[in-house]
């Protein structure tokens, strides 16, 4: 094999495809990017077994050829070229030389037959988003995900189609987050995908306004984001039944500045820390929220400003939950709606349903106890 390209459109694709090369393995070989020569282009992929990574970059061909070499290796090698171009060569002995002017490497590559086959995915659906909107879906939900897999089907998100939407949903058992988006698909389908798989896929999506085509078969999945081709396992078991786990209505329905409640949430976490633990207390009264927090390195206060057409409620929430809840939130203003202290606070836009986040509360002692 002999090419020649471009270090900077190297460099990105080495990048991007190296996020899916394993870290911990008995297989050499998944270690490095398998690289085959042809045509005019060299392809680039990396697998884990469960995850795989795909490029193409452009390039002169000498000769074709396959290798797989090192993945750090390789990347921190092109990455310091001191030239615009890099040049990599390997023989039948897996010999590769990786050059740029006179700045030279020598090492030695694995044969492309040891490297395992990516699956393939045929026969399945095929359905197409605009990238920007699913990465949006993918960033509004992910935070939600469990990170334990005490149950490996919620380490990822349900992706749940019908002839004119599309839902993302994720829980981890003391949240809920769900993103909505209509679509004139004509297909209903519903498929688990695990979260590192979604992560990757959003890295990958820029900012230029283009399509994402999704493959789906019974075992895997592939997402086809921007020239990179993203192939993962599906994720089987049954998901929550997540519509019965949202509470209808609520006694209280508030609204309230997603900034200036999310400010002063953050002002009185800054008292919690992993050794010192506390909820956030939330008084919500007619025309304010009162939030407070007490740890033994002192107390907090704080209020916002709100409108409650409902009750009442004095309700406590873990700090972080709440926060990645409002970060997610993507307008200035969001309704709470809550049915007493020990009733899942619902986050809901001010008008339609492009999303709903679901926040269990913390039970909460007296102040006066």
């Amino acid at each position: 094999m002999k090419i020649n390209c471009s270090k900077n459109a190297l460099s990105e694709a080495l990048g991007n495809v190296s996020r899916a090369v394993a870290t911990k393995t008995t297989l050499p070989a998944l270690e490095g990017i398998l690289i085959k020569a042809h045509g005019s282009s060299v392809s680039l992929t990396a697998y884990d077994l469960e995850l795989g990574i795909s490029t193409e970059v452009e390039a002169a061909v000498a000769e074709e050829g396959d290798i797989v070499l090192s993945a750090k290796l390789l990347l921190d090698m092109v990455r310091r070229m001191p030239t615009e171009r890099v040049q990599i060569v390997s023989d039948e002995k897996g010999y590769t030389l990786i050059s740029g002017g006179v700045t030279e490497f020598n090492i030695i590559g694995i044969p492309a037959e040891d490297y395992p086959e990516l699956p393939e995915v045929s026969g399945g659906e095929q359905v197409s988003l605009d990238a920007l909107t699913l990465k949006s879906m993918i960033n509004q939900t992910i935070f939600s995900v469990a990170v334990t897999d005490t149950r490996p089907v919620q380490t990822g998100s349900l992706f749940e189609l019908d002839e004119n939407t599309i839902n993302i949903v994720s829980v981890d058992g003391f949240r809920l987050a769900m993103r909505r988006e209509r679509l004139q698909n004509g297909k209903v389908m519903r498929f688990i995908v695990p979260a590192k798989t979604l992560s990757e896929v959003s890295k990958l999506i820029g900012e230029d306004e283009v399509k994402v085509n999704i493959y789906v078969g019974r075992k895997h999945i592939i997402f086809d984001v921007d020239g990179y081709k993203v192939i993962s396992r599906l994720l089987e078991g049954d998901f929550l039944d997540y519509k019965n786990a949202i509470p209808e209505g609520g006694t209280s329905r508030v609204r309230v500045s997603v900034r200036s409640f999310g400010g002063c949430v953050e002002r009185a976490s800054l008292l919690i820390t992993d050794r010192l633990k506390s909820p956030i207390r939330c008084v919500f009264e007619q025309d304010v929220v009162k939030i407070s927090c007490i740890t033994t390195i002192g107390k907090a206060y704080d209020e916002v400003a709100c409108k409650n057409d409902g009750a009442k409620v004095e309700i406590g929430f873990n700090n972080k939950f709440l926060l990645d809840a409002l970060r997610a939130c993507d307008t200035d203003e969001v309704f709470l709606e809550m049915s007493g202290p020990l009733s899942p606070m619902k986050i809901l836009p001010p008008e339609g349903d492009s999303f709903l986040f679901l926040v269990l509360p913390v039970r909460i002692k007296s102040e006066n106890a």
